[in-house]
């Protein structure tokens, strides 16, 4: 079991909880698109997700390959995400 998540963040959070609850959800999915591509370093890599209205930042420890770029990008246009391509990525 995996202890060590990153840290979740949310501008406006506390006037909008959702956000929260959405980053969650995102988090979740693309670590099972990760799991299903047996990319088993992609959590190691991540530090905090954060929702800036409406932008997901991704912080890295270390630069992340393609593939875990689209994981997020994946994640966040889903039906649980925000529905955008609104994903950056900083490390």
């Amino acid at each position: 079991m995996f202890l060590d998540h990153p840290a979740i963040s949310a501008t406006n959070s506390q006037t909008e909880p959702d956000r929260i609850e959405r980053l969650n959800r995102v988090y979740g999915y693309a670590m099972s698109l990760a799991d299903g591509d047996g990319c088993g370093s992609f959590v190691d890599k991540l530090t905090q997700l954060h929702d800036h209205k409406g932008t997901l930042i991704v912080f890295w420890h270390e630069a992340p390959s393609e593939a875990e770029k689209t994981y997020w990008a994946r994640a966040w246009a889903s039906k649980v995400g925000d529905g955008s391509g609104n994903v950056e990525h900083e490390y």
